[in-house]
């Protein structure tokens, strides 16, 4: 099967770079999966697993917190908000996470302050999703 060159990067650091089989990922409306040959295409994406199906087989797990898709026929350049490794996700922040997240949209005082809320339980969330998701594999 032929491959196709994977970036994950963050603004941090380069999480993931090398060559893959099938990359999945959360895109803006639905997940996405990308193969070899893929129509180019740059969309946003949502929180949630990257899965990257490397060349020798293994799988790649990174959780992203949003970000940004650029896809050629020959390559996928993953630009995350934040991304960390699967095996580096910390279960006990991201579940006091998405409880203080719960908090500030009970206790919100403006729109604003709902909407960061939300945001930072859907990231939470999907952390933890990740978390899940990256333990049914090991």
């Amino acid at each position: 099967m032929s491959t196709i060159r994977v970036d994950v990067v963050s603004a941090e650091q380069s999480i993931f770079s090398g060559e893959a089989k099938f990359v999945a990922l959360p895109g803006e409306s639905g997940e996405l999966g990308i193969l070899r040959g893929h129509t180019p295409l740059i969309t946003r994406i949502r929180p949630g697993s990257v899965r990257i199906e490397k060349a020798d087989g293994d799988e790649e797990f990174v959780f992203v917190a949003g970000g940004y898709l650029e896809v050629q026929p020959d390559r996928v350049t993953v630009l995350a908000d934040t991304a960390i490794r699967g095996h580096d996700l910390d279960e006990a922040k991201a579940t006091e996470a998405k409880k203080r997240a719960e908090e500030a949209m009970q206790n919100r005082t403006s729109d604003f302050d709902m909407a960061l809320a939300q945001s930072e339980f859907a990231v939470a969330a999907a952390q933890l999703a990740a978390i899940a998701r990256f333990r049914r594999k090991k």
